[in-house]
């Protein structure tokens, strides 16, 4: 920075070029011919990765996909005051959760490395004094305490708070002097009035007169940190990104951007804005909001695949919106010319009905339901471990029975251990009065269940047992067939409501149906 701020006093024309950038054929919005399409997610390490963050990592990752290019993670973590430990292991943590990894990234590295703002200073000094050189920026000495005079009187005036570009027309003597002073001022980027006008993928031609409404921003700061407005456009160039999709809060900052490309003599990637994701009745999502962190859907069982649908489900980006997408039809599907400006309004509330499509489509999956029961057997060891009268409840072919019959009723594999379904894996505990309360003939009903079992030379299907079970109250005065089924649900699972019992039965098997029937007529 010293010899930076030297080369003020006596500026030199600026070398032709800084670094070497990933080389980038001219990309359209399609894939031309020889185009290379490179995309980036730059999330702030400030916090977790949430449905906001996921959506517009998405949005990068079916378009780099469906153009044969590649997603790229960069953690932009230049203000080192908000950064959240952990943070930036998390964001990669759930793109690969989710199954959007990036083909470069902190942890995968890549040609256009190192993909973290902070180890990437040298770049940022070098486009700020290549602007020193042309004038296109300068050095700005106020002091915090200044800048915040100025923004106190703004807002005591109803203005909008913006600098007043003091130090913008400072002489070399002028900048030698306080030089001698401060030797490490922030940089601001000189705003030119005549912004470029420029064709979004999305909002279509925008030109925003920024040097109207806004001081001249800080580009670097004087930590020798660098803010968005430069670093975002430095990295772009020097990575080779053909476009940037990301969110419509930074449209109007698209100007700034696009004055910086001219001055440093770069050419521009093209921009597409993704309109915001808002809750249903409108309002911003917030980090806040706990539930709405992606570790926090992970946790309680959603599947990746579920999110992905519903963040797509209800914004634009396709013919038409469909229910159980998976992420190759995302990727096919996708077109980016039928991104709307409107706002996506995202219905949490329909997230469990989009988990159970997509987890009835992995039962019906062979291999996947395989690993669906050694989940679902971890689950039970976890919620049950030392309840567990009978460890044969962990067979795996005990528990894929229970997932195939259960398929299409539940929207989470972690439901089958709620305290509905926990007559599965523990005994219930049923005294007598509880059961005599449905018939006062339980013991026949009992031993009628138990030749029912006796008789049967073939495995029992749900439709046998139903046909039989109707037969249990034939005989037996003041007892109804509801009454016999109250009984056998409430002996076989210790609850009043549940499953059929048909099913309930098929899910024991005879041999656990049998004991559990022995032990009313035993208590």
């Amino acid at each position: 920075m010293a010899a930076l701020l030297q080369r003020l006093v006596h500026p030199r024309r600026p070398s032709a070029a800084l670094g070497r950038p990933v080389r980038r054929p001219a990309a359209s919005l399609g894939a031309a011919p020889g185009a290379a399409v490179r995309v980036r997610f730059a999330p702030s390490p400030t916090g977790f990765l949430h449905l906001g963050g996921l959506r517009t990592a998405l949005y990068n990752y079916i378009f780099a996909k469906k153009h044969q290019g590649s997603f790229i993670l960069r953690l932009e973590d230049t203000d080192q005051t908000r950064l959240v430990p952990g943070a930036a292991e998390n964001i990669e943590d759930m793109l690969e959760w989710a199954g959007i990894p990036p083909d470069e990234s902190p942890r995968r590295g890549g040609p256009a490395g190192p993909y973290q703002q902070s180890q990437r200073l040298e770049l940022y000094t070098q486009a700020a004094e290549a602007l020193l050189k042309t004038g296109a920026a300068y050095p700005c000495f106020c002091s915090p305490q200044r800048l915040e005079l100025l923004k106190k009187e703004a807002l005591r005036n109803r203005q909008t708070p913006r600098y007043d570009n003091r130090c913008r027309n400072l002489s070399q003597g002028q900048v030698a002097q306080r030089l001698a002073k401060d030797p490490k001022p922030a940089i601001r980027f000189r705003l030119e009035e005549e912004a470029p006008a420029f064709q979004d993928l999305v909002y279509g031609w925008n030109r925003h007169e920024v040097a109207s409404v806004e001081g001249d921003p800080v580009i670097l700061k004087s930590d020798g940190f660098p803010t968005y407005h430069l670093a975002c456009v430095v990295d772009d160039h020097h990575m080779g990104i053909s476009h940037v999709l990301r969110g419509s809060e930074w449209l109007v900052s698209t100007a700034k951007h696009l004055l910086l490309y001219r001055a440093l003599g770069w050419q521009p990637p093209r921009f597409a804005h993704l309109p915001l994701l808002l809750n249903r009745d409108g309002s911003k999502l917030s980090k806040r909001q706990g539930d709405i962190f992606l570790e926090h859907f992970a946790a309680v069982g959603f599947l990746p695949d579920a999110l992905l649908d519903i963040i797509t489900n209800c914004g634009s980006g396709f013919a038409e919106n469909q229910m159980g997408r998976t992420l190759p039809e995302l990727i096919t599907q996708f077109d980016l010319t039928r991104v709307t400006c409107h706002s996506a309004l995202l219905d949490l509330e329909k997230l469990p009905e989009f988990n159970r499509v997509h987890l009835g489509r992995l039962v019906s999956s062979e291999t996947q339901r395989h690993q669906l029961v050694e989940k679902l057997q971890a689950l039970v060891e976890e919620a049950f471990g030392s309840q567990l009268q009978d460890r044969g409840v962990l067979d795996p072919a005990y528990v894929e029975r229970i997932i195939l019959l259960r398929q299409g009723h539940i929207c989470r594999l972690q439901d089958l251990v709620s305290p509905t379904y926990s007559y599965l894996w523990t005994r219930p505990a049923v005294g007598r009065m509880q059961l005599g309360a449905f018939s006062e003939k339980m013991d026949v009903i009992a031993k009628r269940v138990l030749g029912l079992l006796e008789r049967s030379t073939t495995s029992l299907t749900q439709d046998v047992l139903n046909r039989e079970l109707k037969k249990l109250s034939e005989g037996l005065e003041d007892t109804k067939h509801s009454n016999v089924m109250k009984f056998l649900r409430v002996a076989l699972s210790g609850q009043p409501q549940g499953p059929p019992v048909a099913e309930m039965m098929v899910s024991l098997g005879p041999k656990e149906v049998r004991e559990r029937i022995q032990k009313v007529l035993s208590s």
